[in-house]
C-alpha cells in the first residue's frame, strides 16, 4: 500500500516539473485525476499548526496576513532510522536537516515566483519530508481563506484565493481537510462554507477542529465532534496545537503530541472520544483513507493515461515533426516533404487516388467530340470543292487529276484539327494543375509551412507550364506532319475509273460537273477521316508523353536543383511554421512525456505486485 502513495507522489512531482498544475488549459491534465488531500482553512484557523503537528516539525512560514501564497505539496515518507531530512523538487540533490532553513526556502521560493509582493501563484512548491515519525501521506496546503485584502494586496485577492482553493477541492478526486477553530461558530467557518459548496453531502470532507483548549469556560466541542452541529460522512477529529507561548519557547513537538493525548484523555467532556482525537490519529486516518482512494482510482487513471497518450500522439502526428536547426536538416526536411507531395501526385495520376481518370476522359470523350464538331462534310460541300479545285487549277485546268486541288482540300481540312489538339493539351494541363492543388492539400506536412506550400505549388505550376508548351509543339507537329505529307497508298488503292482520271474526249468544262466534284469531295473526306482516326490515337500519346509522363518523372526536379543552392537562412524562411503550432507541439511533447512517465510508474507498481 505504501507504494501507492509513493506512486502518486512521483506522478505529482512529474506533473509540476512538466507544467501540469491542474489549471485551466487546452492540454489534458493528469494532475486532476490524481487523488489529493487539500488542506483548507481560514487565516488564523490553526491550519499551519495542524500540518506541523502531523509532521512533527516546525517548518512552515509564520506571520500575520497571507503567509501561504503558493500551494505547498507536502509529501511525507516514513523511513527507518533516526535521521530526518527534507528535499525540495526545485533543489534536487540538496537535503535539508535544519527545518528552519526549510521554512526560509519556502519563503524564498514563493518570492521567486510572486516577487516580494503579497500576490499569490497557482504554481505549487513540492516538499518531501523523510522521517521515522511520520506516516506515508501527501497533503496540499492551500493559501488561507480571507475576507479582506491587506495593504499591498489587490482588491481581488479574496476572490483569487477562493478561486484557487475551489479549483482544487471541486475536483471529485480531491479529499478535503477542512480546518475550523472550535472557538468560533461552525456556521461562520470559511472551510466548512466552501467545502459545503463543492461537497454538499460531506462524502469527501474530513472535518478538523482546532483550538478546542481555547474555548470559553462552560463550553465544549462535543456536539461538533460527534457531528450533531454539522454532519460529515467521516467523524470529526479534534486537535490541540501548541500555543503561541509554546512556539516562542520552542516546545518540542513530541512533547506537544504527548500533552495533546493527555488533554483528551484527562478532559471529562472528551474522554470517550480520546481514541479518535489528536494529530497522530489524524495523520493515520488520512494515510489509510488516501491509500484506499488511490487503490480504487488506479484502473481509471491507467485508462485515462492510455487514452490520452493515444490522443497526444495522434495530434503530434497531425502537427508534424519540429523544424531542424541546421541547414542540412532543413534541406532534408524540405526534400522529404517534396517527396511525399510528389508521391501523392503520382498516386492521383496512377489511379490510386481519384483524379487521373479525368485525363482519359479528355482522350475518350472530349477529343472525339471536338473532332466530330469540325464537320468536314460541310467543309467539303460541292461549292467549296468547286471553288478550291478551280482556284488550284489557276489559268490552266488540270489535265488528268486535280492534284493541287486535292492537296488544298486536304490541307484546309486537316489544319482545323489543330484546334481540338490544342484544346486537349490545355484540358490535360488544367486537370494536372487541379491535381497539384489536391496533392498539396493532401500533404499534411505542407500545411505546417505556408511559404513552402506556396513555393512547391509555384514550382509545380511552372513545370507544368513548360511541359504544356512542349506538348503543344509536339502535338501540333503531328497535325502539321499530316498536312505536309499525304499518304500516297491511300490514293493508289482507289478504284481507277477512267472518268476519275479524266477522259480526254470530254470537254474541259465537263470535268467540273457535280458528279465529278462529288467524287473528289468523297475521296478527300475519306482521307481526312482516316487521318482523324490516326490522330485520335497519336494526339493522346503525345500529350501523355510530354505532360503526364514528364510530370511523373520530373515535376519538382528544377525546384530541387535550385533548392540545393540555397543557404540556411533561405531554407529556414521556407519553413516558416505558425508560432502557435510550434508552441502547441512543444506543449504536447512535454505533456506526452508526463503521461509516458506516469504509465511507466504505474506499470512498475503493478509488476511489483
Amino acid at each position: 500500500m505504501e507504494s501507492l502513495i509513493s506512486l502518486v507522489n512521483k506522478l505529482q512531482r512529474a506533473c509540476t516539473a512538466l507544467g501540469d498544475h491542474g489549471e485551466e488549459s487546452a492540454l489534458p491534465t493528469l494532475w486532476d485525476s490524481l487523488p489529493t488531500i487539500a488542506v483548507v482553512g481560514g487565516q488564523s484557523s490553526g491550519k499551519s499548526s495542524v500540518l506541523e503537528s502531523i509532521v512533527g516539525k516546525d517548518f512552515l512560514p509564520r506571520g500575520s496576513g497571507i503567509v501561504t501564497r503558493r500551494p505547498l505539496v507536502l509529501q511525507l515518507h516514513k523511513i527507518d532510522g533516526e535521521r530526518e531530512y527534507a528535499e525540495f523538487m526545485h533543489l534536487p540533490r540538496k537535503r535539508f536537516t535544519d527545518f528552519a532553513l526549510v521554512r526560509k526556502e519556502i519563503q524564498d521560493e514563493t518570492d521567486r515566483e510572486t516577487g516580494r509582493t503579497k500576490q499569490i501563484s497557482p504554481v505549487p512548491i513540492h516538499l518531501s519530508i523523510y522521517s521515522p515519525n511520520v506516516v506515508n501521506l501527501t497533503l496540499v496546503d492551500l493559501p488561507g481563506l480571507t475576507k479582506v485584502a491587506v495593504e499591498g494586496q489587490p482588491d481581488s485577492i479574496v476572490a483569487d484565493i477562493e478561486n484557487m482553493v475551489r479549483s482544487y477541492i471541486e475536483k471529485p478526486n480531491c479529499i478535503i481537510l477542512a480546518i475550523s477553530p472550535a472557538n468560533q461558530d461552525l456556521a461562520t467557518s470559511d472551510a466548512i462554507k466552501i467545502s459545503r459548496e463543492v461537497d454538499p453531502k460531506g462524502e469527501r470532507t474530513f472535518g478538523v477542529l482546532t483550538k478546542i483548549d481555547l474555548m470559553d469556560k462552560g463550553t465544549d466541542a462535543v456536539d461538533m465532534l460527534e457531528g450533531r452541529s454539522y454532519r460529515l460522512q467521516y467523524p470529526w477529529i479534534g486537535v490541540v496545537n501548541r500555543s503561541q507561548a509554546d512556539i516562542n519557547k520552542n516546545v518540542d513537538m513530541i512533547a506537544a503530541r504527548r500533552r495533546e493525548r493527555e488533554y483528551f484523555a484527562n478532559t471529562p467532556e472528551y474522554k470517550h472520544l480520546a481514541h479518535r482525537m489528536g494529530s497522530e490519529h489524524l495523520g493515520k486516518i488520512l494515510s489509510k483513507h488516501l491509500e484506499q482512494v488511490i487503490k480504487s482510482r488506479i484502473p481509471g487513471i491507467q485508462s485515462l493515461i492510455n487514452k490520452t497518450i493515444a490522443e497526444l500522439e495522434g495530434e503530434l502526428n497531425r502537427l508534424g515533426k519540429p523544424i531542424a536547426a541546421d541547414a542540412g536538416g532543413k534541406l532534408y526536411a524540405i526534400v522529404e516533404i517534396c517527396r511525399i507531395f510528389d508521391q501523392i501526385y503520382k498516386e492521383h495520376l496512377d489511379g490510386v487516388r481519384p483524379g487521373g481518370e479525368k485525363v482519359y476522359n479528355v482522350f475518350d470523350a472530349q477529343l472525339p467530340a471536338a473532332l466530330k464538331r469540325l464537320q468536314f462534310d460541310k467543309h467539303l460541300s460541292m461549292e467549296n470543292v468547286r471553288k478550291l479545285i478551280t482556284e488550284a487549277d489557276g489559268y490552266q485546268p488540270h489535265l488528268i487529276a486535280p492534284e493541287q486541288g486535292y492537296r488544298r482540300l486536304i490541307e484546309s481540312s486537316l489544319v482545323s484539327i489543330r484546334g481540338p489538339a490544342d484544346a486537349s493539351v490545355d484540358a490535360v494541363h488544367a486537370i494536372m494543375k487541379d491535381l497539384v492543388h489536391k496533392a498539396i492539400n493532401e500533404t499534411p506536412e505542407l500545411k505546417q509551412y505556408p511559404t513552402l506550400r506556396v513555393e512547391v505549388a509555384n514550382a509545380a505550376f511552372e513545370s507544368l507550364e513548360r511541359m504544356r508548351e512542349e506538348s503543344r509543339k509536339s502535338t501540333l507537329k503531328l497535325v502539321d506532319m499530316e498536312c505536309s505529307y499525304l499518304t500516297v497508298d491511300f490514293f493508289r488503292k482507289l478504284p481507277q475509273d477512267i472518268e476519275k482520271g479524266g477522259n480526254p474526249a470530254h470537254s474541259i468544262f465537263d470535268r467540273y460537273n457535280d458528279s465529278y466534284l462529288r467524287r473528289i469531295g468523297t475521296t478527300v473526306l475519306a482521307y481526312v477521316n482516316m487521318v482523324c482516326a490516326s490522330l485520335r490515337n497519336s494526339i493522346p500519346k503525345s500529350i501523355v508523353y510530354c505532360q503526364v509522363r514528364e510530370a511523373k518523372r520530373s515535376l519538382l526536379d528544377h525546384f530541387l536543383t535550385e533548392l540545393g543552392k540555397k543557404e540556411a537562412k533561405q531554407l529556414g524562411s521556407m519553413l516558416d511554421e505558425d508560432p502557435a503550432i510550434m508552441e502547441r507541439r512543444a506543449a504536447l511533447a512535454k505533456r506526452l512525456e508526463l503521461y509516458r512517465s506516469a504509465q511507466a510508474e504505474i506499470d512498475a507498481v503493478a509488476w511489483s505486485k
